[in-house]
């Protein structure tokens, strides 16, 4: 699990001005004390349970405004708790975290109602930023702003709807290109290495296949960049960044 630098966002809270509530379940407690701490560093409301069981009285009790949901569990797994909660009536937006291999997991937790999925090992601020998303989408949770929206010069991404445009012109990325150009636009006139991105982005090392950042970096020039003044730069021994032109 990892930690990136974030660009500051703005409060989110229930529509009552409370600050909003999130149940993290997962057997592992050194996991779920970490997603404590970094919920709670958002002015969040946390409670934590260790097995299916103890989620679905902590729901019952705590009322959470989303769901981070591990699917491997020794009593109750995630799915049999996602499905007791829809069978009850309860739409709370859940988050699955699941194996980086087990894309049957991934494939059944959203098809059984599950809302997103972040894949071991992730970092913190993904898990932040998809939370606030699912909650936002959801109408459990209002922000500050109008619309999450990150700039660099006339490139603008929304990271709830993932629409993002150039100069007004829109452009279609795959879901990996969308998180590459968002990671860099979360952290403008910075230089970001392979390692950095490829942490971020894939979540794990490719051991050594570093070309695949170089790859994708070049879907996204062609994209962006094609035929306007250049946004995403090389930095010769160093990595990426991007930036407004001068």
């Amino acid at each position: 699990m990892t930690t990136a630098a974030r660009t500051p966002a703005p409060a989110l809270t229930r529509p009552d001005g409370s600050p909003v509530r999130v149940l993290v379940v997962d057997d592992e407690q050194m996991l779920t004390d970490l997603l404590s701490m970094a919920l709670r560093m958002e002015g969040w409301e946390v409670r934590a349970a260790g097995s299916g069981f103890e989620a679905l009285q902590a729901v019952r009790e705590f009322d959470p405004d989303a769901l981070v949901l591990d699917v491997m569990m020794p009593d109750l797994d995630g799915m049999g708790v996602l499905q007791r909660l829809r069978q009850n009536g309860d739409d709370v937006p859940v988050l699955f975290l699941t194996a980086k291999d087990s894309v049957g997991d991934r494939v059944a937790g959203l098809t059984a109602g599950g809302d997103d999925y972040v894949t071991k090992p992730f970092s913190l601020e993904e898990v932040v930023a998809r939370l606030r998303a699912l909650m936002r989408r959801s109408g459990t949770a209002l922000a500050a702003d109008v619309e999450p929206i990150l700039r660099v010069a006339d490139l603008t991404l929304n990271e709830d709807s993932h629409e993002v445009e150039r100069g007004g012109t829109p452009i279609e990325l795959t879901a990996t290109e969308f998180e590459l150009l968002r990671f860099l636009m979360r952290n403008p006139r910075r230089v970001l290495s392979k390692a950095q991105i490829l942490d971020r982005v894939w979540h794990y090392d490719f051991g050594g296949r570093s070309s695949v950042v170089e790859l994708y970096i070049s879907y996204l020039r062609k994209k962006i960049d094609a035929g306007r003044e250049a946004l995403i730069h090389t930095v010769r021994g160093s990595g990426y960044m991007i930036k407004a032109p001068q």
